[in-house]
């Protein structure tokens, strides 16, 4: 990225964060809370205590970040050193990816960037101009990406509720502001967990280990009465509906399903797990010391906003997420896929100047597909 460019997305940001300093916010007991940011090409800054909003604001207004975050564990020193914070508890907090889904639509609004000459290509193949193999991969999101991955999120909302107790006003679910989701679970119950117990329940969320026995089918002897009714609560319940589909020619479907022996029901709970698991980050689940984004803060890979999602349903993360101003701006675009923000679509641009509302060229700049005129 240019030095000038830099310059215009500092200003873009600082910008942003005076106008809507009323959506920032520290979390819940913040004086127990790392934060951390990074700048404009430069390294991360951790290990920093905050302990109100005040604090927060002058950190945005002061630093100009690029990315501002704060862990979800709780500490007795958060300012000190991973290993003498005296780590206490940790929120419980998934991620949810649009490229973790590998959806078929991810090829029409992916591209490459050369990592010798920058040039910019749909093939990942040898760059034209200069021969090199070594590429960065750019992708923007569509709206198939957030409905899908939207799907996920109500998948996770049904286990976290139904299976483990989780009170819905326990639950907050976030646009990351690029491609996927965070959901914040701030129960009591599930705070002291370890990353091993937290690796068991990412396990049990993507139904990962299942095994036949748990659903009637044993190597030496099944009965179609174990077989789970649809009724039934969990994974049984689910693997129930998701077979049987209703009550009707059940005990039919559960003979032919159990005629194929235990080998086929096990390739068979294989292939139900791509589609009912929910596909979640393991990683980032069984991870205590992690430091997430800031809601309200802006996402420097695309400019756009973490914010609370508040219905599902209607929710537009290339409207609502979309919070900085619309000033024309000139910038030379090289995209060679096309995005919308707005309601409006942009692109494709094939290294030529446009003018386009700040948001998009920052955007388009955040991407790594354009850079400012200024």
């Amino acid at each position: 990225m240019l030095d000038k460019s830099v310059r215009f997305l500092e200003e873009a940001f600082k910008e942003y964060y005076f106008n809507n300093l009323q959506i920032i916010h520290v979390p819940t007991r913040p004086s127990e809370r790392e934060f951390g940011y990074q700048k404009f090409n430069s390294g991360m800054t951790r290990h920093i205590s905050l302990k109100n909003d005040n604090e927060l604001h002058l950190l945005l207004m002061t630093q100009v970040p690029s990315d501002v975050y704060c862990s979800n564990a709780y500490y007795s020193f958060p300012n000190l050193p991973m290993q003498e914070k005296d780590w206490k508890e940790a929120d419980l907090i998934f991620d949810i990816d649009a490229k973790d889904l590998h959806l078929d639509c991810r090829k029409e609004h992916t591209c490459y960037k050369c990592t010798s000459c920058k040039e910019i290509t749909n093939d990942q193949t040898t760059c034209s101009e200069c021969g090199s193999s070594k590429f960065e991969t750019i992708s923007t999101v569509c709206e198939r990406c957030i409905t899908e991955s939207t799907k996920e999120v109500k998948k996770l909302l049904e286990i976290l509720t139904d299976d483990l107790g989780i009170k819905s006003q326990e639950i907050a679910v976030y646009f990351s502001g690029n491609e996927g989701f965070h959901i914040h679970v701030t129960s009591k119950g599930y705070q002291n967990l370890d990353s091993r117990e937290r690796a068991e329940l990412a396990d049990y969320i993507m139904f990962n280990g299942a095994i036949p026995e748990t659903f009637g089918m044993s190597k030496q002897k099944s009965s179609k009465a174990s077989f789970p009714h649809i009724d039934e609560k969990g994974w049984r319940g689910r693997i129930a509906k998701e077979i049987l589909g209703s009550k009707t020619r059940s005990s039919k479907i559960i003979q032919e399903l159990f005629s194929g022996g235990y080998s086929v029901f096990q390739l068979k709970l294989e292939d139900l797990k791509q589609r009912i698991g929910v596909r979640i980050d393991p990683k980032v689940t069984m991870d205590v010391h992690r430091i997430f984004r800031l809601e309200g803060s802006i996402n420097s890979k695309s400019g756009l906003s973490k914010i609370l999602c508040k219905d599902l349903d209607t929710f537009d993360p290339f409207s609502e997420a979309c919070l900085i101003d619309d000033k024309k701006v000139e910038v030379i675009a090289n995209s060679p896929i096309s995005f919308r923000l707005k309601d409006e679509k942009y692109g494709p641009y094939i290294n030529e100047k446009v003018s386009v509302p700040k948001y998009a060229a920052v955007y388009m700049i955040c991407k790594g597909l354009a850079e400012v005129l200024q």
